[in-house]
């Protein structure tokens, strides 16, 4: 379904919060968006609160503060505070203090993300992706109690073949295939390119995690997440698809880095493969703008 016809029936509120849901994957869509949030509200309904508070911030505080209205209908106020609403509901305990927690990061995360923008559009900055998510809940995570609980996962075929939908899922904390597998949904509908992309990409991260026996880690999809967002990254450059390649490479080779340095992986090993990609991609456009320059659209890679 084309986005256009469902934004005919979708007031400009839910559509940019649907947005929102589906910018975590890179996406402007609202129907993606939907299946987003009806991942999390059927695998996960403990965390939707904390998702829909944390998204609706965001979006309060770019109207309040006169942010562009483009840029909120495009959810990119949201999907931050989203990622803040699943991370706080899932790492500290409800009470009364949450909602206002969850509400307040939202807000900042907006905030970030506006400076974060502006520079971008001024200036050859690097793209602010999930860092506004990354850089707080490194500081809210200093006061959550680590979990000791452990899970065991059986290696079996089931197991193998529901491991890349978990790897779609592990994006927004959701390690149920049924979760995976609406987002998949989404991104099929929102553009089939980016779906294969990152279901390559989860595949690969699988079959990484595999080669280095961390059964845990690919079968529960954490060794893939990270991939899949640098393929949808750099998925609509059709003329160089060795760039969501060198994307998924580099997130791989990446994610240790910060698993030995004890720091949350979180999307970070993402943004990380992104601004290298980019930086790249500005180095070689310079050397190369005499003998064949590129258009704008053709010269910028899928990043916020």
């Amino acid at each position: 379904m084309p986005a256009n016809h469902f934004n005919t029936h979708c007031p400009d509120w839910a559509e940019a919060l649907l947005n929102g849901f589906s910018q975590i994957f890179l996406q402007r869509h609202p129907l993606c968006g939907l299946l987003c949030l009806l991942a999390i509200l059927f695998t996960a309904p403990a965390l939707l609160g904390g998702a829909l508070l944390g998204g609706v911030a965001g979006l309060l505080t770019a109207q309040r503060r006169g942010y562009a209205k483009a840029d909120r209908q495009a959810g990119l106020f949201s999907y931050n505070g989203v990622l803040l609403g699943l991370l706080l509901s899932l790492y500290f305990p409800w009470s009364a203090m949450m909602p206002l927690l969850i509400l307040a990061a939202g807000g900042l995360s907006a905030m970030i993300t506006q400076q974060w923008v502006k520079r971008v559009r001024l200036s050859q900055f690097l793209p602010a992706c999930t860092a506004p998510f990354v850089l707080l809940s490194w500081v809210l995570l200093c006061f959550a109690t680590p979990s000791t609980q452990a899970h065991l996962i059986e290696v079996s075929v089931l197991n193998m073949l529901a491991a890349p939908l978990k790897g779609l899922g592990q994006v927004m904390f959701l390690g149920h295939p049924l979760a995976g597998a609406m987002i998949a949904a989404g991104l099929w509908i929102a553009d089939r390119r980016a779906f294969c992309w990152a279901l390559l990409a989860s595949v690969a991260g699988m079959g990484w995690s595999l080669l280095h026996q961390d059964f845990y880690t690919a079968l529960l999809g954490l060794g893939s997440y990270n991939a899949v967002l640098a393929a949808l990254a750099f998925s609509a450059r059709r003329q160089q698809p060795w760039l969501p390649l060198l994307g998924i490479a580099l997130a791989l080779l990446l994610t240790p880095m910060f698993a030995a340095a004890g720091m949350p992986t979180l999307t970070a090993p993402f943004i990380l493969a992104c601004w290298l990609l980019r930086t790249l991609i500005q180095v070689l456009g310079k050397a190369t703008i005499a003998t064949a320059p590129c258009t704008p659209e053709e010269n910028q890679p899928r990043l916020r």
